[in-house]
C-alpha cells in the first residue's frame, strides 16, 4: 500500500493580521471621505456668493444660468447686505433712552456733593433711571414739607428735567416704624405727601403737570433691613423715576357680561 504523508496542521498564529489589515483600510477610507467632504470647492463657492450678491443689490443676472467667470486674484467675498428695516418706535426709544441718560448725567453733576455722600443714587432699571434722594435730606423727620435747605437741590433737578419730555414718577418711602398723628394717620399718607411735595416744586419750577405721577409706597419697598437705624434710613428715601416708556392710548374695552 502506497503510504500517505500525513501532515500535522499547524496552528497560524498571523491571522490576527488579516482584520489588522481590514481594520486599517477602513480608518483609512474613513478619513479619505472626511477630508473629501470637508474641502469647499472654491470655483463654487465663488460663484454662489456673487449671485446672493447680486441678488441682494439688484444686480440683474444672467437668466440662461450660465456660469460667473471669477478672476481669482480678486475673489468676491461672501458678504450678503441685507435691508434691515428700523423700527420707528424702537429708534424713538433709543432717542429718548439717550436723552434720559444724558438727564441723568446732568443730575449728577448738579447734585456731586449729595452724591459723593452717599446721599444720592442714580441707576438704571427696567422701569427707566431712577435718581432716588435720602429722605433726611429732604425732610425733617415726621413731616412732609421739603426743607428750605433742600429747596435749592431739588429746584436743580427740576431745570434739568423741565425740558424733557418723558413721563415723572415721584414714590415717597418710609421706614417700617408706624407712625399716627392728627396730619398722618400712617406712613401711606406721609409717604404720598412727600411724594407730592416734590410734584409740586417741580411744577412750580416748569416741569408740565401732565408728564408727573405722585406715588406713596409706605413701608413696601424696602431697600434695606428695617431692624437696623442704618437699614431705616436708608429706607427713608423719594425716588424719581424717568420713564423709558411713553403712555400708550388706553382702548376701552367693554367687560363681558355676567353669567349667572
Amino acid at each position: 500500500m502506497r503510504r500517505r504523508r500525513h501532515l500535522d496542521d499547524e496552528e497560524n498564529h498571523d491571522r490576527w493580521l488579516v482584520s489588522y489589515a481590514d481594520f486599517i483600510t477602513l480608518l483609512f477610507a474613513f478619513f479619505v471621505v472626511m477630508y473629501a467632504i470637508s474641502q469647499v470647492n472654491e470655483g463654487k463657492y465663488r460663484i454662489l456668493s456673487d449671485s446672493l450678491n447680486s441678488a441682494f443689490r439688484n444686480v440683474p443676472g444672467d437668466s440662461a444660468g450660465a456660469q460667473v467667470v471669477v478672476n481669482p486674484a480678486n475673489p468676491v467675498p461672501f458678504q450678503i447686505q441685507a435691508h434691515r428695516q428700523i423700527n420707528p418706535k424702537s429708534e424713538e426709544q433709543r432717542k429718548l433712552k439717550e436723552k434720559m441718560r444724558i438727564a441723568a448725567n446732568d443730575i449728577r453733576q448738579a447734585l456731586a456733593p449729595l452724591v459723593k455722600e452717599g446721599q444720592v443714587r442714580i441707576f438704571e432699571g427696567a422701569r427707566g433711571i431712577t435718581v432716588e434722594i435720602n429722605a433726611n435730606v429732604l425732610f425733617t423727620p415726621g413731616e412732609a414739607r421739603l426743607d428750605p435747605s433742600a429747596i435749592g437741590a431739588m429746584s436743580q433737578v427740576a431745570k434739568v428735567l423741565a425740558p424733557t419730555a418723558f413721563p415723572l414718577t415721584v414714590e415717597g418711602h418710609t421706614d417700617s416704624l408706624p407712625i399716627a398723628t392728627a396730619q398722618f394717620p400712617s406712613n401711606w399718607e406721609l409717604s404720598g405727601a412727600r411724594a407730592s411735595s416734590v410734584v409740586r416744586l417741580f411744577i412750580d419750577n416748569g416741569v408740565d403737570a401732565r408728564r408727573l405721577t405722585a406715588t406713596g409706597l409706605a413701608d413696601q419697598r424696602p431697600v434695606a433691613d428695617n431692624a437696623t437705624p442704618e437699614g431705616r434710613s436708608r429706607n427713608r428715601r423719594v425716588a424719581i423715576t424717568m420713564e423709558s416708556q411713553t403712555p400708550d392710548t388706553q382702548v376701552e374695552a367693554p367687560l363681558p357680561a355676567a353669567t349667572n
